[in-house]
């Protein structure tokens, strides 16, 4: 699962991503809601630059999914949360984050380079006794590069992929950091990038021309997704179907409108395309079970929508006073968690509103139509009387 964050000042913008504090071998990668979950986020300078921080608040196991449609970080007694540990960055603000699945840490990217925060437990083994620590040695390679605008592990997390404002993707190892792709591009800035769930290809989004298809056994281009007219691609995100094949979701603006392409992983051709909002699409998230793909706009507002046939399921217009900047599902798929420039986190229910019984008209007409029944069997010779002969 990949992590992307937009930040700014006064803005509480990392991505929010539940991990296990200490994943077992066999664990699926980031996000399984252990007694030892958690949520990783970072802020942006309020009040001042020299207070932008990494935040690792505890959830509790009830957190997720929540019936409340609206729920503020801020408001520890609504959201049950506890700040376990708070990291100072001093003047660095992390602009994009990437949590490790398997609890090597958490990547942070600033505006000259990248650098690894790890996660200990001296105290035990409980995530109240978690720590964070800056580790300086670990990415020598990423310390000098600049802001790298999209970070991402693979979902086993033996492959970390990177790009920066400077058009230059790199992919490395992990945790050896041998390369694999480097790909120098100044004419482009990366957007984004997203690993299929078999770690087989890495597609690249950039500010300009066609999403790339890298086949990372190769480290070879394989296939480039070509833009319809005045399309501009955004985000990219695979997704994994009930029968194990894998689909891959780009996001484009079209004119006055946004969109989700979706292409076959084969082919690599286009199978759909669906017009889904008026606004600017700033955030994108795929569900863990693939069957939910939510977008979040520069207007505060957010919406689900089937993976399927892209109707929405639930859509709640300003649910931020900002640009939402990131969209994290729980792990089963059942709420959403939203952040914002506005400083706010959200979770939203993506069960569609059901109701509890018979609805009000249903009964209303049941109870018109036993009244008819019973007037005409009442008077069923007097009406059959004034049928016309």
């Amino acid at each position: 699962m990949a992590i992307f964050s937009s930040s700014g000042s006064g803005s509480l913008s990392g991505l929010p991503a539940l991990c296990p504090v200490k994943p077992e071998p066999h664990e699926t990668p980031l996000g399984r809601r252990t007694h030892g979950g958690v949520l990783v986020i970072n802020e942006g300078g309020r009040p001042s630059p020299s207070s932008s921080r990494l935040v690792r608040p505890k959830t509790e196991p009830g957190l997720l999914p929540v019936k409340k449609e609206r729920s503020n970080m801020a408001a520890a007694d609504e959201t049950r949360t506890t700040s376990v540990f708070r990291l100072g960055t001093e003047e660095q603000v992390p602009y994009r984050m990437a949590v490790h699945p398997r609890g090597d840490g958490v990547l942070c990217a600033f505006p000259n380079g990248c650098r690894l925060v790890q996660w200990e437990s001296p105290e035990g083994e409980g995530p109240h006794s978690l720590v964070l620590r800056s580790d300086q040695e670990a990415l020598v390679k990423l310390k000098d590069v600049g802001l790298q605008l999209a970070v991402s592990f693979s979902g086993e997390g033996s492959i970390l992929a990177t790009g920066g404002e400077d058009g230059h993707l790199r992919v490395f190892k992990w945790p050896g950091m041998e390369t694999i792709i480097e790909d120098p591009d100044a004419k482009t800035s990366v957007k984004d990038l997203s690993f299929s769930s078999d770690e087989k290809f890495l597609v690249v989004n950039r500010s300009s021309g066609p999403s790339r298809v890298w086949d990372l056994k190769s480290s070879e281009a394989v296939a480039n997704l070509p833009r319809e007219q005045g399309e501009i691609f955004g985000f990219c995100r695979f997704s994994t179907k009930s029968d194990n094949s894998q689909v891959l979701f780009v996001t484009a603006m079209q004119g006055d409108y946004g969109k989700i392409i979706s292409w076959n992983t084969t082919s690599w051709t286009r199978i759909g395309s669906k017009k889904v909002t008026r606004d600017a699409i700033s955030a994108f998230s795929v569900s863990p079970d693939g069957t939910l793909l939510a977008i979040g706009t520069i207007e505060g507002s957010i919406s689900v929508l089937g993976s399927r046939d892209m109707r929405v399921v639930v859509t709640v217009k300003k649910a931020h006073l900002g640009i939402v900047t990131t969209l994290a599902f729980s792990q089963d798929s059942r709420a959403l968690l939203s952040t914002s420039f506005d400083s706010t986190a959200r979770v939203t229910s993506t069960e569609s509103p059901k109701s509890d019984g018979i609805s009000l008209w249903s009964m209303v007409l049941a109870i018109i139509l036993a009244i008819l029944v019973y007037y005409y069997m009442q008077h069923k010779e007097d009406l059959l009387a004034m049928l016309p002969q």
